[in-house]
């Protein structure tokens, strides 16, 4: 067997073995015992170190090409690019979730459009000057900008 089909095998045995312990930590009522669980499991997959892309392809069930694609447009993390484009796997693993979860829902054309949508989101949402702006927001701080429309 190659080295990049021995590697391929421990990437996507890796992403199983976490893919597991993310289900259990979905079940257990405690949610510090939780937070350790997925915890455990982001370890797992950050241990992988970088990957090569046709690793990457196998994970997300895509050819090696898209995946180069989906790098080269910001969706997957790049690690490095010398002496070989390697793939950050925490990327690839925000990524999995995402296009599993298209997927299910049927959406099988545009995947890197969407995808892309939804990291911008994620990103947005969990900025730090958003979050202090909706506590805000909730407190009654700030200034109105423009009035409400009246009923």
């Amino acid at each position: 067997m190659s080295k990049a089909a021995v590697e391929s095998s421990l990437v996507i045995k890796t992403f199983e073995r976490a893919e597991m312990l993310e289900v259990f930590a979905g079940n257990l009522p405690d949610p510090k015992q939780r937070a350790e669980q997925l915890r455990v499991a982001m370890d797992l997959i950050s241990d992988l170190g970088p990957i090569r892309p046709v690793s990457v392809s196998k994970v997300l069930g895509l050819t090696e090409k898209t995946v180069r694609a989906w790098a080269s447009e910001g969706a997957l993390g790049i690690a490095r690019t010398e002496p070989r484009v390697l793939l950050d796997p925490l990327s690839v693993h925000t990524v999995l979730h995402l296009v599993e979860g298209l997927r299910a829902a049927g959406q099988t054309r545009g995947l890197l459009d969407e995808v892309y949508r939804r990291l911008s989101d994620t990103s947005l949402i969990e900025s730090k000057d958003l979050q202090e702006s909706l506590g805000q927001m909730k407190q009654g701080q700030g200034e109105v900008v423009r009035a409400r429309p009246s009923a």
